[in-house]
């Protein structure tokens, strides 16, 4: 339980890969805050899930593309537990499309989401952690993002995906002396029916080196480490959690 006591907040909490890594979070000791845009089923069934296991949890309803309402929703986080510990930043819209077909509202649109999100989360965020000189940020790439990997028809997501590695190393830099660590999950692609970490080793998966499909709690288990006490001596690190997927 090495994050009892700690705060953590999950954008993205309410549903699929956010809500895994907040029932992790929490399983480790956390008090969890998770943040969702609109799926208020979704997150009310996230709460329920993290209740049911003690613990002490609240969800916020936002839209973190908006720097304002970020700066409202850490407030909200600290003045609901007095702290703020531990931040994934797990937003992030992907959409299809060449240069050529796409607008420049596209771009913009997953620039924001991917990006501009982080950089408006970790600046509302960081003056708590600051306060405390102890702070974990965990941001959310993909897979390749490190050596800034190309792909046909997601040019805006991957050239986003790859500025969140610069940012969140350059940010491990300007923090590390006040005792915030800032890392990178690179996580592949997550079946939509969610695998449990038993079902998926069960499968043969081919695409994958390891054998078998990725699942939420592979994700999470590498999350729940940079979130912890004990990578106090990990940061501006980018771990591709991909079953040796585009080694």
């Amino acid at each position: 339980m090495s994050l009892r006591n700690r705060v953590a907040l999950v954008t993205g909490g309410s549903r699929g890969i956010g809500r895994g890594l907040a029932l992790r979070l929490a399983q480790d000791g956390a008090r969890m805050a998770i943040a969702y845009r609109s799926n208020k089923v979704a997150a009310q069934q996230t709460l329920r899930l993290l209740q049911a296991n003690g613990v002490d949890c609240v969800a916020v309803e936002t839209d973190i593309t908006d720097a304002g309402r970020c700066d409202q929703l850490i407030k909200t986080v600290v003045d609901r537990f007095g702290r703020l510990d531990v931040i994934v930043n797990n937003v992030g819209d992907f959409r299809w499309g060449t240069l050529a077909e796409s607008s420049l509202p596209d771009w913009q649109s997953i620039f924001t989401s991917n990006l501009l999100t982080v950089l408006y989360m970790c600046r509302a965020a960081l003056p708590h952690m600051r306060k405390a000189r102890w702070g974990r940020i965990i941001n959310m790439g993909a897979v390749g993002a490190e050596r800034a990997f190309g792909q046909a028809k997601i040019s805006a997501y991957a050239a986003a995906k790859a500025a969140v590695v610069a940012l969140s190393r350059s940010l491990a830099l300007e923090e590390a002396k006040n005792g915030i660590t800032v890392n990178v999950v690179n996580p592949s692609s997550i079946d939509e029916n969610e695998l449990t970490l038993e079902e998926a080793r069960k499968i043969r998966d081919a695409r994958f080196p390891i054998g078998r499909p990725p699942t939420v709690e592979d994700v999470a288990a590498t999350v729940a480490f940079f979130a912890s006490e004990e990578a106090e001596y990990v940061t501006g690190q980018v771990v591709n959690v991909s079953g040796g997927w585009m080694l």
